[in-house]
């Protein structure tokens, strides 16, 4: 028997305060979605500003973690009443972490972020489950007791990276800005600025630094060239059956190294597109911390293969030049010039070394391929998508072309101008190469 049908009760009065407890979860649901957000849009001008390798692929894992947080979160709040169908992030919280990326010197401003916002976020998970029902509102705690977890993990792993920062006025100024806004939540007693409080986003604007940040290692333009006895990387070796297969991956695990330079040039784009879809800055979060994984392989296979790391001199040419461009110039080379155009030369070098019979090397580079290979998927999902943000209308190839022109033009003025840190004799090189590998 089917039951008969009844309309729907009138709107009354007293409506929205049936849902009032899910709706109060709902709003600080919202909040901590909008909080990671930002940490993604903002924390990510760290990466080309801090030096050491670890930090910069640590920093990454944690910018991947938070983007699954928020994701997470967004689809969760959208189950509740509530949340809001949109995206956008709340003026107040903008400001408070856009003034946390304003210090010059990225140490400093990552101190803010780890002294002062990521404690405050997970003092704001803490504060939700204990402002929840344990059972009403099971599906959100169980996110939650994870998301806690991982900010507790990240807290331990970043320390040994804050030791001897001196930071405290900026650590000082970032918690008078938080205090003033009663917290992530909103949960603490509103302080008002001091008189004298002036917020440093809006005296100036946040640019990028001209060239991106290697700490204690040498630098130069490139480590490609054709000249073995002036860079790591031979181009026609690479592609020369008659080069040694251990030479090959040796050069390979040079190369993977240098992916260093995809992670800090693909981390300028997030800040320079604050509208643009949240799962568009997921996406290039996941091919962030892909990157880094990818430079991560070389950095900690190299040394059990011989190489001094302090010998090898990192490229900071593509960073120099792409920081001259547009985000969607920026990433419209990324991936669709560069990750689209190596597939040839990494297939020869995969099928080299797998003579080898090098099980882990043989790994790393497939999964190399299979991320890189989902990176310019993602170029062609969202390159015309940062095209619309910055009202480019041209047909994508057409605006391909066009930047890869621009690119070429760019390089003659910004490019080739990192001189080597090392001399000839000290630096790797393409024939020092041949002799770590034991080849003639």
């Amino acid at each position: 028997m089917v039951a008969p049908h009844s309309p729907p009760a009138p709107a009354t009065a007293g409506s929205g305060g049936r849902l009032a407890a899910v709706q109060e979860m709902a709003r600080l649901q919202r909040l901590l979605f909008e909080t990671e957000r930002e940490f993604l849009r903002t924390a990510t001008t760290l990466v080309y500003r801090v030096g050491e390798p670890e930090l910069k692929y640590l920093l990454c894992q944690h910018l991947w973690e938070s983007s699954g947080h928020a994701r997470f979160l967004r689809e969760r709040g959208r189950e509740m009443s509530g949340f809001g169908s949109g995206e956008s992030v709340r003026e107040s919280l903008a400001q408070l972490f856009t003034e946390a990326v304003m210090p010059a010197d990225g140490d400093v401003a990552l101190a803010g972020f780890y002294r002062v916002l990521k404690p405050a976020l997970l003092e704001s998970y803490r504060h939700y489950l204990q402002a929840t029902h344990h059972l009403a509102d099971w599906p959100s705690r169980r996110l939650v007791e994870e998301f806690i977890l991982d900010e507790e993990r990240h807290a331990v792993e970043m320390e040994p990276f804050l030791a001897g920062i001196e930071a405290g006025a900026w650590i000082a100024h970032l918690q008078t800005a938080l205090a003033s806004h009663g917290g992530l939540l909103g949960e603490r007693t509103h302080t008002p600025l001091p008189t004298d409080f002036g917020w440093q986003s809006a005296q100036r604007p946040y640019k990028h630094p001209t060239t991106c940040n290697r700490g204690k290692y040498p630098v130069c333009s490139s480590v490609f060239s054709q000249d073995p006895d002036e860079t790591p990387i031979v181009r026609d070796w690479l592609a020369d059956p008659k080069t040694d297969a251990r030479v090959i991956r040796l050069m390979v695990y040079v190369w993977l190294m240098m992916e260093l330079d995809a992670v800090d040039y693909l981390a300028t784009v997030f800040y320079d597109t604050p509208h643009a879809p949240f799962d568009l800055h997921h996406d290039l979060a996941r091919h962030l911390w892909d990157e880094s994984r990818h430079s991560a392989f070389g950095y900690r296979q190299l040394p059990h293969l011989g190489v001094d790391l302090m010998t090898l001199e990192h490229s900071l040419e593509l960073y120099n030049v792409l920081v001259q461009m547009a985000p969607h110039e920026r990433y419209a080379m990324m991936t669709m010039e560069f990750e689209a155009g190596s597939f040839p030369t990494k297939a020869l070098v995969m099928d080299r070394v797998r003579e080898l019979n090098d099980f882990e090397a043989d790994t790393l580079l497939a999964f190399d391929r299979n991320d890189e290979q989902n990176h310019v998927r993602y170029g062609h999902r969202w390159l015309p998508e940062i095209m619309a943000l910055f009202g480019e209308t041209r047909p994508v190839d057409d605006f391909v072309k066009a930047t890869e022109a621009r690119f070429a033009a760019l390089t003659k003025t910004h490019g080739n101008l990192t001189p080597h840190s090392l001399p000839p004799d000290q630096r790797l090189t393409g024939n020092k190469l041949k002799k770590i590998a034991g080849v003639a």
